[in-house]
């Protein structure tokens, strides 16, 4: 006997906060093979390519409408001197990536590279300035070279490096991971660092920073909570944006096993996909908690919290460098992307950016390169990316679920098997639905209030295995697809969702 359906009232004309494009951000580090054979490939490459930076990928990633890009860490951004990235290539200085791989960075991919291929992308820019091993002068030098225009040192020097005029540079991230990798410091003692740094990180001419301070890991509220209070002993939260940061981060990862021992991307069971699912669920009470923090202290909502590093973490693939962190991408990481965006949807009043990790060849990476055939595989949460686009700066919907939603139990959680939320934007409803039952397809009834449906375009994500991936051998494995299972129901639809699936309904509404 099938289960009954789910019934969702969205009311169309009753919009909420706008849900901020920048929480469809990307990241990219210099780790294992993003930079270096993912994003660029250097001048004399076979592959097709622009100044270094491979054509098909900045294709493939402007069809997103990627927002935003953080570079050039993560962990290696405290580690990252930028002076060495600048200049004539040959009399770069290479260093040792101490933190991935232990494997020589030559510094051919710097600033002006990454700033190159931000305006190839048309992406904004995140800079990730270095806290742990670097100085104030450091990064302020950065910062007046990167976004100052007349005359000054740094000016001179930029323009002595082929660009004439400033760039735009929004997002300046200070520091990173500071209660590890960033400089194992405690949040007290971040808290002034960061107070510090932001106020040597001027404004130059019309650019505006916003700048972000290094958050929590997962749970830490106290984290975050600190820097709320150390806002607040500057005179208030947001009141004098001068010399302050503007938002807080904080990571997360669905991992499910051990640090040490997280499991394989591809060889995994029904248990194991369900604590998964369970994992990325948690993100909802994580951002929630980190929100009451905060409004304890803003309760105006004018720092911003941004979730810059979270997606899966699986065991590398094997035969390749443990420290490249390479691994597969399948239907499973499909869904935990899926059900994360339904979680930024809702936290659309607080939550200002997010950044999945990463975005080529790393993680849960939205494309992987062949390093033999040079050949690009767009992943399946490539695809769930690209079918969410149209929530990009939408007003977000509420979605009420008056007889709540289907559930299971994973370990001592219950775990909603259905996920959805909802936007408008230009005269169209996008709404957004995920069945994480592993096996049994599930049928939601859409009350749609306040406009008049018109035409509805849907499509779906599923695979026949939840280990189904994309390869070259098979690049279109998993891909969206027209889905047929919509009718009309009353003023309202009815969606067929199959076993393990994302589907999305684009609906013309007056």
């Amino acid at each position: 006997m099938s289960a009954p359906a789910t019934r969702a009232i969205i009311n169309a004309d009753v919009p909420g906060p706008v849900i901020n494009r920048h929480v469809y951000g990307h990241f990219a580090e210099h780790l294992g093979r993003c930079i270096y054979g993912g994003f660029y490939v250097g001048e004399d490459s076979e592959i097709p390519n622009e100044r270094g930076i491979r054509r098909d990928v900045v294709e493939a990633l402007r069809a997103l409408k990627i927002p935003n890009l953080r570079w050039p860490g993560g962990c290696f951004a405290d580690e990252y001197h930028w002076m060495d990235g600048i200049g004539p290539k040959d009399e770069r200085p290479a260093m040792v990536n101490t933190h991935w791989g232990n494997v020589e960075e030559n510094n051919h991919f710097g600033t002006h590279e990454f700033m190159d291929l931000c305006e190839m992308l048309g992406a904004e820019p995140y800079i990730n300035g270095n806290v742990g091993s670097g100085t104030v002068r450091e990064m302020a030098d950065w910062v007046e070279y990167l976004t100052r225009d007349g005359d000054s040192p740094m000016v001179r020097l930029r323009k002595q490096n082929g660009r004439e005029e400033p760039w735009t540079v929004p997002f300046w991230g200070i520091g990173n991971e500071a209660w590890g990798c960033g400089g194992n410091m405690s949040a007290q003692h971040y808290a002034e660092e960061a107070r510090r740094y932001a106020t040597y990180c001027r404004d130059h001419g019309d650019n505006r920073l916003y700048r972000i301070a290094a958050g929590a890991n997962s749970d830490d509220y106290v984290w975050t909570e600190t820097l709320m209070k150390a806002l607040n002993e500057l005179g208030g939260c947001g009141r004098d944006p001068r010399g302050i940061y503007q938002a807080i981060s904080v990571h997360y990862y669905s991992v499910v096993g051990p640090w040490h021992d997280k499991g394989s991307a591809l060889e995994f069971t029904e248990d194991d996909y369900y604590a998964t699912m369970a994992k990325a669920a948690f993100a909802d009470d994580l951002l929630r908690r980190h929100s009451t923090v905060m409004d304890n202290y803003d309760p105006d909502k004018k720092v911003g919290l941004v979730l810059d590093e979270w997606g899966t973490w699986w065991n590398v693939e094997p035969g390749t460098n443990p420290g490249f962190l390479y691994q597969q991408n399948t239907m499973r990481d499909a869904l935990v992307a899926s059900t994360h965006f339904d979680i930024f949807h809702r936290h659309a009043d607080r939550l200002v950016m997010a950044n999945i990790a990463q975005t080529v060849n790393v993680l849960q990476a939205m494309i992987l390169t062949d390093p033999d055939s040079g050949a690009l595989v767009l992943t399946p949460t490539y695809h769930v990316f690209e079918m969410n686009s149209g929530h990009q700066d939408a007003a977000s919907l509420r979605v009420d679920v008056p007889g709540g939603l289907p559930e299971r139990e994973v370990g001592e959680t219950s775990l909603a098997t259905v996920s959805l939320s909802a936007s408008r934007k230009d005269g169209t409803v996008l709404v957004s639905l995920s069945n994480l039952d592993a096996g049994e397809p599930a049928v939601v009834d859409l009350d749609l209030r306040g406009c008049q449906v018109g035409s509805v375009r849907a499509r779906a994500l599923t695979a026949p295995e939840l280990a189904g991936h994309n390869t070259p051998q098979a690049p279109d494995t998993v891909a969206p697809r027209a889905h047929e299972g919509v009718t009309r129901s009353g003023d309202g639809l009815r969606v067929e969702l199959p076993a393990h699936s994302f589907v999305t309904l684009s609906v013309d509404v007056d």
